[in-house]
């Protein structure tokens, strides 16, 4: 029955963050309060994350991590997937300089880091039977295949992706957004939040597979 209830609330969360990504997308707003939502939004993950951390502190139990990570996913739902949205939709409207690169590039780009983060997402419901976002937590620790070569072979893939949609869109100031503040949130996220998390819920096997695997750029294991 628990577990039950579990799946229920998860469903119904992710549900509700896929209706606000329907507002965002829809959304009239200004430049100026869409350019806020952007950026702004972005940047708010910062104290987010620093909050969850002191929170899941208090009491490092397994359990507490479950759900405030079920918490926290929900909430960068909004500081990076409504922002997100919002600069997808709308990013002929501020795309800044034009970079001279063809557009068939730019969709070959796309369509190759594309399917490089879908292959990630494969690799963690295999190894790890878990899934993006709070869906399923994974329940085994993914150690094997990409995993073998980067602890975060998903954040690496998901960042390419949005790179090379700049790319796509022709967008030096897209570019800019993913490299400065979007990357950096991520990687605060990762590194505050997602490991400590990740030793609570893993233990000595996690701390071993992290002190022999690079944090986010590949390494050839055992190399």
């Amino acid at each position: 029955m628990k577990h039950v209830l579990v799946v229920l609330v998860r469903v119904a969360l992710f549900a509700l963050i896929c209706y606000v990504f329907s507002l965002a997308a829809d959304a009239r707003l200004s430049s100026a309060a869409n350019l806020t939502v952007i950026w702004a939004g972005v940047l708010a993950t910062f104290p987010l994350v620093r909050l969850a951390r002191r929170f899941l502190d208090r009491r490092p139990t397994v359990a507490r991590a479950v759900w405030t990570t079920t918490c926290v996913h929900v909430g960068l739902g909004m500081t990076f997937g409504v922002p997100l949205v919002r600069a997808i939709v709308t990013h002929r409207d501020w795309r800044g300089w034009v970079l001279p690169v063809p557009p068939s590039v730019g969709e070959a780009l796309v369509i190759g880091t594309g399917a490089a983060a879908f292959l990630t997402v494969m690799n963690l419901a295999v190894k790890g039977l878990g899934a993006p976002f709070f869906i399923a937590l994974s329940r085994k620790l993914s150690v094997d295949w990409m995993y073998a070569w980067t602890r975060n072979p998903m954040a690496l893939a998901a960042v390419a992706f949005f790179l090379a949609l700049g790319v796509w869109f022709q967008s030096a100031l897209f570019v800019l957004w993913v490299l400065v503040p979007l990357t950096p949130a991520l990687l605060f996220f990762l590194k505050v939040y997602e490991e400590r998390e990740l030793e609570l819920r893993f233990g000595a096997s996690y701390l071993e597979y992290r002190s022999r695997t690079p944090m986010l750029w590949p390494r050839r294991p055992g190399g």
